[in-house]
């Protein structure tokens, strides 16, 4: 098994693998893989089936694997020979837990679930829509939006409106640092996400990104964007709004679903790295799909 650092030029040969795989989890989206690289030094190998993504942790190797295909003896095999000990799968559904099970007998197999990881997939009709009484409430924010801004403009997000972006990003972590009552997020974090937003931006064509934005008055008040992650489904990596604008996230959420292409049945909106209001939020939506996620630890047995 050969990695190499990850590269824009793997594109085509890496999503040829994960587009028809049906994995829909966010980690496998290509924009995301890209604009994360410089902080968890992301490797790849891309196998005639799969894609296997290596990371290195103090000293550590950690490997995610996309593949339609279960997982077999000789690709494990290929990971034990390039791990350094023990080996370490992230990423994995439940579904492919299972598969690491068949091979208890060989080796020893312990599985930690990580719930703050797992992803929120939706239906782009019914965020579109928001039929239902358990949507009314979000009905209600967007109603009290279109009366308050009857003029607001949902416009495609291209390259002119980057300076709004970032604006609109400064004025987002301020609202933010008010409404938690603190002087701001780690600034590790914060820069960390800055990065991976000019690297999107500075990537935009060559990453197949759509975003969409929410203008009241000729002023940017949301903004999100997003990449494919399968074929019929759409990541969403990026969504900032206005907190002081009552019902901009909830008018960004639907008309971003509305405007996109049918093609996209999906919308995986991430995780919610266990903060409870933004589990509370994603929750209220009704996820069609709660995607599990689990670290699966291989020992080799004596």
């Amino acid at each position: 098994m050969t990695f190499h650092h990850l590269a824009l030029s793997d594109r085509e040969a890496m999503q040829a693998v994960t587009l028809p795989s049906g994995r829909r989890n966010c980690n496998y989206t290509f924009a995301n893989l890209v604009g994360w690289k410089f902080l968890f030094g992301t490797e790849v190998c891309v196998l005639e089936n799969a894609v296997v993504l290596r990371y290195t942790f103090d000293g550590r190797r950690a490997y995610m694997v996309c593949t339609s295909e279960a997982l077999s003896l000789e690709l494990i095999e290929g990971l034990f020979d390039d791990s350094i000990g023990d080996l370490t799968l992230i990423g994995l559904e439940d579904s492919q837990v299972p598969q690491c099970s068949m091979f208890n007998g060989q080796w020893s197999i312990s599985v930690e679930p990580l719930r703050n990881q797992y992803d929120y997939i939706y239906r782009r009709t019914d965020l579109a829509t928001l039929h239902g009484r358990h949507l009314d409430a979000k009905r209600n924010h967007i109603h009290r939006f279109r009366a308050e801004h009857p003029n607001f403009e949902y416009r495609p997000l291209t390259p002119e409106l980057f300076d709004e972006c970032r604006r609109l990003t400064e004025i987002w972590q301020n609202n933010k640092n008010e409404n938690d009552g603190s002087t701001g997020s780690p600034q590790g974090t914060i820069e960390a996400e800055h990065h991976v937003m000019e690297t999107i931006f500075s990537n935009w064509d060559a990453l197949g990104m759509i975003g969409g934005s929410i203008l009241v008055d000729g002023r940017m008040v949301a903004f999100t964007y997003g990449a494919a992650v399968t074929t019929d489904t759409l990541d969403v990596c990026v969504e900032k709004a206005d907190r002081y604008v009552e019902g901009a996230f909830a008018i960004i959420n639907q008309q971003f679903a509305e405007h996109l292409p049918e093609q996209y049945i999906y919308l995986n909106r991430e995780e919610d790295m266990g903060i409870p209001g933004l589990r509370q939020a994603k929750l209220s939506y009704h996820p069609e799909i709660l995607l599990t996620y689990n670290v699966v630890h291989i020992t080799k047995n004596d």
